[in-house]
């Protein structure tokens, strides 16, 4: 059986928020929203009664998904991001020009955690330009340029 990685996956207070972040901000597009209520998804997220709307996004090149949850019950209380507590995690997009999306993003108000894209020096990924931000919920979010001929 082969292994691959099917989508990620990040819970949000509010999805028309996220979708609003990740389509307009980001870029990604709107694959499908809908809502789960039934037993099945209450025994998965191991929540009785759980109620979720949910949107799967993806990229152009369509290969790489990102689920967006919504807990409309149970609802959860907001998380302290930071990535250097164990646990935290963060999803990465590769872009072709980190400074045109950072102008953008910046424009339309994303809290930017670097002081926007930098060049890496080290490391595999040296010459490769790169920055974090949160999205909506606080949530951190990769921008990678690779590097010139990579």
């Amino acid at each position: 059986m082969g292994l691959a990685i099917h989508h990620a996956g990040i819970t949000v207070s509010d999805l028309d928020r996220a979708i609003a972040f990740y389509r307009d901000g980001i870029g990604l597009e709107v694959q499908m929203v809908f809502e789960r209520d039934d037993e099945t998804i209450a025994r998965v997220v191991g929540m009785p009664g759980a109620r979720l709307r949910i949107a799967f996004m993806r990229t152009g090149d369509e290969t790489t998904r990102l689920e967006l949850l919504q807990y409309l019950d149970p609802t959860g209380q907001p998380l302290s991001f930071r990535s250097n507590q164990p646990g935290s995690g963060h999803v990465c997009f590769r872009v072709d020009d980190v400074v045109a999306l950072a102008e953008r993003l910046r424009a339309a108000g994303a809290t930017f955690i670097s002081d926007g894209p930098v060049e890496l020096l080290q490391g595999p990924n040296a010459g490769a330009k790169v920055m974090y931000l949160r999205d909506p919920d606080g949530a951190a979010v990769e921008i990678s340029q690779p590097p010139s001929g990579a």
